[in-house]
């Protein structure tokens, strides 16, 4: 069991870099993880890892809604 189990974290910005290390470590802690990002692609690998991804614009307040 994980620090994190029956945790839900939303992560934008999760296609890399800092995001990314957060979403899978958070994932690794047991949380339900909802990586954003603006490139799809880059969303990719989380997904394969089990990871709930939504390709979203955070500076659009529709697609956030």
């Amino acid at each position: 069991m994980g620090e994190l189990d029956g945790k839900t974290v939303v992560i934008t910005g999760a296609g890399a870099g800092i995001g990314r290390a957060f979403a899978e470590g958070f994932s690794a802690e047991g949380a339900s993880v909802v990586g954003t990002d603006i490139d799809a692609e880059r969303l990719t690998a989380l997904a394969e890892q089990g990871i709930i991804t939504a390709v979203t614009d955070v500076a659009d307040d529709a697609q956030v809604r």
